[in-house]
Order: structure tokens, then C-alpha cells, then sequence
């Protein structure tokens, strides 16, 4: 399957950041979960190295390469044993500069998109609320238009990376009267006055930062709308596809980390006169994962291959995300069981990979929001077309 997907310059990649990550990184995974923040070092050396130019064109210091480098990307990050560390990287690589990318004028390319993708500033997407969930277009936070600003009221949550951003990517409503169709995106720096980000404390993902930010009469130029006024609700859904795709990835990637990891334990660890791999219930619960995970990853890949082409893939991507983080969940839930009382220890990595795990059917659209908009599209038969050309 790899050589169907992957190329001879694929798995050079993937060797060179497999490298970088276990000199770069892993040194540091356990005190940055232990401290909850990551050091801005290493935002600049996945900069020099180009990893959060993978997709992006070269004009503005990319490498405009195909997704199956994402997929790489995303893979290795999940096997450093620091899903919130992944989640920090992708987060600002495949969230926030998506839109700076699509929607982005040659201004904010220039300034912003190059910076991110040198490492020299981090971005946050805002669009989730304290009341609105998976509820997009049931957003509060209002844009106001005065003169030649606009001026942002509301609060947002569960924002990755809110803290350590140097600047938001917002979602707001320029129209509240219209509903989803009176939504606008914003570019809005950090560090102005009115903003206020107050960081959570999460079962899972302890390393990456993620907060509340509140926007009091803050002022935005109207140069920093991103795109046109009102579609910003089109401009969302565009990239949804993608953000699931990236949660599924992350998903069967992380199981069969586990997988690998526990069936190495196994090998080794033994229970009245054998090694545990030795008994018929637990060698068949393993490989029964082991046959989801893999299902999970062939689908997941073909997915990835469309969106590559420019197909529009949002069942797939929708089916993809709600399929591999159920699956992982249920794996990792097996593995820790393996380990028996050495599970539940935080030294052992099947305890932070248990917590990490569970945010899978949450983030990026819950798996009961995924199965109403697949609902949609297989019962009732409404077919989605992309939302802008």
C-alpha cells in the first residue's frame, strides 16, 4: 500500500523528520506536557526545516508539495508520544494559514502567511464559542462596521494555541440578521487591546495551549477582512474537508502507534510461565484492532489522494474522521488493558495516549454532529457542493 501512495522521495521525508523530531523534540516532550507551554524555539526550527511550508506555495517560502507529505507530517507527530505537541504544530500549520492562504490578500500573504510558515509568527483559528459548540452558524461574536474598522465583540473557546498566537484568524458576524450567511473572517493580532486569553486546563493534550479569548470593542482595520464580507461561513466549510481528514489521519496514526507499542510489550512480558502474546484472547483482540486500524488508514489514504486532485471529499473526509477516532479510541482503550496495572502508570505512554485520544471524537466536529451531516447526505440524498469555486 505504501508504494501505491508514498514514493521513494515520500519515505526520504519521512526519514529526514522521523530525525528531526527524535533529536529536536522528544528531548523536550516530557517537560513541555509536565509545564503546559512549548518553547518558541522550536516553532522556528520546524520554520528553517519547511515543515509548515509543506503545502503552501513557494512564493511566500513554501514547498507547495502534495498532501501525502501532510500525511507524513501528520503521522510522525503522532508517534512522539505528545498529541498536544502535535496538535500545537498542525493547529498553526493546517488550521489558521489555511485561511491566511485561501483567503488572504497579497498583504497579508506577504506579512503574515510567509512569516507562519518561517516560524517567525504562530497562528490560531477561532471559530468555536462557549455556547455554540459545533453550532457554527449559531456564533454571538459580532463585527461591527465603524468608518474604516470594524469592531469585534464575543468570546471564543477551546482555541488552540490561543495563548502562544501571535495572531487570530476570526470568525464574526457582520450580519447577525442573516444568520449563517452574515459571517465574516478576520485577521486580528494578538496582542491588542481588548483581547483576553485565559488558558484551559484539559484531561488530554497537556502540552498544547488552549484557551478562552474574549474580544472586547476590539478594533480591526477593514484591510484585515480576510476575503469578502459574508462569506465567511462558505469559506469554513471549504476547509472542513481537510480538517477532518487531518483528525483521521492523526486518529489511525496514534492506533497503531499503540498497537506497536503494546504488541512489543507483550513479546515480553509474561504471566503464568509465557509471554502474554502467547494467549489466544489477547492475541485476537490485538489483531482485531490492528484489522480496524488498517481499514481506517487504506480509506483514509484514498480520501487524501482525491482532495489531492481537487475532488471535493467531504462525505469521505466526514465518514473518515467519525470511523478512525472511534476506532482509535477503542484500541488505545484495548492497549492500555494489556498493560494491566502499568496502563494506568503516566510513565508508561498508553496512559497520556488514552487521554489524548479522547478529544478525537469531539474536536473538529463531534461524532454526533458527523452522523447528522452524513445523514443528510446519505438519507436524505442532499448533495454538497463546494462552497466557493
Amino acid at each position: 500500500m505504501n508504494s501505491f501512495y508514498f514514493t521513494e522521495e515520500h519515505e526520504l521525508f519521512r526519514e529526514s523528520f522521523k530525525d528531526f523530531l527524535r533529536i529536536e523534540v522528544v528531548p523536550h516532550i516530557e517537560k513541555w506536557e509536565k509545564t503546559g507551554t512549548i518553547e518558541r524555539f522550536i516553532w522556528k526550527k520546524f520554520g528553517e526545516m519547511g515543515f509548515f511550508g509543506i503545502a503552501y506555495p513557494e512564493a511566500y517560502g513554501g514547498l507547495n508539495l502534495d498532501l501525502f507529505y501532510t500525511v507524513i507530517f501528520l503521522e510522525e507527530l503522532q508517534k512522539i508520544k505528545s498529541s498536544g505537541f502535535a496538535a500545537a504544530m498542525w493547529a498553526h500549520a493546517y488550521l489558521a494559514m489555511t485561511h491566511l492562504n485561501a483567503e488572504g490578500d497579497e498583504r497579508i500573504k506577504q506579512e503574515y502567511l510567509a512569516a507562519s510558515i518561517a516560524g517567525d509568527k504562530i497562528g490560531a483559528m477561532c471559530i468555536t464559542e462557549p455556547f455554540g459548540g459545533s453550532d457554527v452558524a449559531g456564533m454571538r461574536t459580532t463585527a461591527v462596521k465603524n468608518g474604516n474598522k470594524y469592531i469585534i465583540n464575543g468570546s471564543k473557546t477551546f482555541i488552540t494555541n490561543g495563548v502562544y498566537a501571535d495572531y487570530y484568524v476570526v470568525a464574526a458576524k457582520t450580519n447577525p440578521e442573516l444568520g449563517n450567511k452574515g459571517i465574516s473572517i478576520f485577521l486580528i493580532y494578538a496582542n491588542q487591546k481588548g483581547i483576553n486569553a485565559t488558558k484551559l486546563d484539559k484531561l488530554g493534550w497537556r502540552a498544547s495551549d488552549t484557551a478562552e479569548i474574549s474580544f472586547d470593542n476590539v478594533e480591526v482595520p477593514e484591510e484585515n477582512l480576510m476575503g469578502e464580507e459574508g462569506k465567511g461561513f462558505p469559506y469554513i466549510m471549504q476547509h472542513f474537508a481537510l480538517e477532518r481528514l487531518i483528525m483521521a489521519i492523526n486518529a489511525h496514526a496514534r492506533a497503531e502507534y499503540a498497537i506497536d507499542y503494546t504488541i512489543e510489550y507483550m513479546s515480553h512480558r509474561e504471566a503464568f510461565g509465557k509471554t502474554i502474546n502467547k494467549f489466544q484472547a489477547l492475541r485476537h483482540t490485538m489483531v482485531d484492532h490492528a484489522t480496524e486500524v488498517e481499514h481506517c488508514k487504506i480509506f483514509n489514504y484514498a480520501a487524501v489522494a482525491r482532495l489531492d486532485k481537487g475532488e471535493y471529499v467531504v462525505k469521505e473526509a466526514t465518514m473518515a474522521k467519525l470511523k478512525s477516532t472511534k476506532v482509535a479510541d477503542e484500541a488505545i482503550y484495548s492497549c492500555l488493558q494489556m498493560l494491566g496495572g502499568y496502563g494506568y502508570m503516566e510513565e508508561y505512554p498508553l496512559a497520556r495516549l488514552f487521554r489524548d485520544s479522547r478529544l478525537g471524537p469531539i474536536g473538529g466536529g463531534t461524532s454526533e454532529i458527523l452522523r447528522e451531516i452524513l445523514s443528510k447526505m446519505i438519507i436524505d440524498k442532499q448533495n454538497y457542493q463546494p462552497a466557493v469555486k
